[in-house]
């Protein structure tokens, strides 16, 4: 439970796809205006949020004038913003060209995007799931990644938060399962298990969808793309796209030890 007193929100976006100019467009809508009008949408919301997690694929493509436009689109933002690494991401771009807010740097040292950071009686750990390209889009926990995961479930005390950018569980849609899933995801699962009581959830992006699992107490929470999502249904095997508007969610972690989860979406800007 937060002893602080006070209730502490954070945003949670994913997927922004910025591509090597602002009319890169892919699903058939454009990236860049969309966050654009996101960061706008963040920055006049009636509740400040204490930060902004984007949870991964913040470039199309690890191009140097994407993460350009990214890092100034995103400055303009009125907090601290943290990033996770996403399967069209890589580590090193994030590092050189988007600033975070402060954070205890886990796995530079293995080659990962792996931090935490704390704020308002909370831990927040992000964690590096990137596979090798030849895996590409699933992703993959190395050992190093398991270890630090492990070692704040066996040390830590704080209510705990995990992002992530890949699923961990299946959704029970075939293409996606197939897929899409972190392929040593069960494992993951499994080490988080001791934590259960401390642990709020584990959020995720990759799936351009809203869309939250629970298996033995823990939650999964993915968001919606900043510009277009997919359609996933049991039994359909096909990859859709969905007429859905483009969204985010606000997460309120309240004195009570209660945490609200508000998908909110937005008007798609026609450029």
């Amino acid at each position: 439970m937060n002893t602080t007193g006070k209730p502490l929100y954070f945003v949670h976006i994913s997927d922004t796809h910025f591509g090597p100019d602002r009319s890169y467009a892919r699903h058939g809508h454009q990236a860049w205006p969309c966050t654009r009008d996101l960061v706008t949408l963040i920055n006049n919301l009636p509740c400040q949020p204490d930060f902004v997690i984007h949870t991964g694929d913040v470039a199309t493509n690890p191009d140097t004038d994407a993460y350009q436009i990214a890092a100034e689109t995103f400055s303009k933002l009125k907090m601290p913003i943290y990033y996770v690494i996403g399967n069209h991401d890589l580590a090193v771009d994030i590092q050189n060209y988007l600033p975070m807010g402060s954070y205890e740097d886990l796995g530079k040292e293995n080659g990962l995007l792996s931090y935490r950071f704390d704020m308002g009686g909370y831990r927040f750990l992000t964690i590096d799931a990137r596979a090798p390209d030849e895996m590409d889009p699933h992703g993959l926990l190395s050992e190093a990644q398991l270890t630090i995961v492990q070692d704040e479930v066996k040390s830590g005390s704080l209510p705990l938060l995990v992002f992530v950018h890949f699923p961990v569980l299946p959704i029970n849609s075939p293409w996606f399962d197939k897929n899409m899933l972190i392929v040593n995801g069960e494992r993951l699962h499994e080490e988080l298990l001791p934590a259960r009581d401390r642990l709020k959830g584990v959020f995720h992006g990759h799936l351009h969808m809203t869309r939250q699992t629970i298996r033995d107490g823990l939650l999964y929470s993915c968001v919606s793309s900043s510009f277009a999502d997919f359609a996933a249904w049991p039994e359909v095997p096909e990859l859709h796209t969905a007429d859905s508007r483009p969204g985010f969610n606000f997460i309120q972690l309240l004195p009570s030890g209660e945490m609200i989860i508000h998908n909110h979406t937005f008007t798609r800007p026609v450029s």
